[in-house]
């Protein structure tokens, strides 16, 4: 996962700097946001973005789902991103949501540890 850009979508910060931690410490380079306008923001000034790690709930009127409604869109650039949802909320509405719009993957954190989401990223990126 060496300099693979990483953009990590999170509204809790202490969760935040975990995940950018374990990141870099994979080999990336991470960039972290915590509303949907950031991210955006964010895309349009890097060169290039491998993965987006989302949270569903974000700071600010938008969510995770109006974020990859904006990247999934057909005439997106990034359309391609792979993006992996991981989230407090797994309703069966919600996840299929995001399945619908093309999502990588769905995880509760509940049920998953960080360096198992992370090494499922390394595998999609590799």
């Amino acid at each position: 996962m060496e300099n693979k850009v990483i953009l990590v979508l999170e509204d809790e910060t202490p969760l935040l700097s975990a995940i950018k931690k374990k990141l870099e410490l994979s080999g990336c380079k991470v960039v972290g946001a915590r509303t949907v306008e950031q991210g955006v923001g964010y895309l349009e000034d890097l060169d290039k973005v491998d993965a987006v790690w989302l949270d569903h709930y974000l700071l600010g009127k938008e969510n995770g789902l109006d974020f990859v409604a904006k990247l999934k869109s057909e005439d997106s650039k990034w359309k391609d991103i792979p993006i992996f949802v991981v989230s407090n909320t797994a309703t069966s509405d919600k996840i299929q949501a995001y399945i619908k719009f093309g999502v990588d993957k769905y995880y509760t954190k509940a049920d998953n540890r960080l360096d198992d989401i992370i090494d499922e990223i390394k595998k999609t990126l590799t």
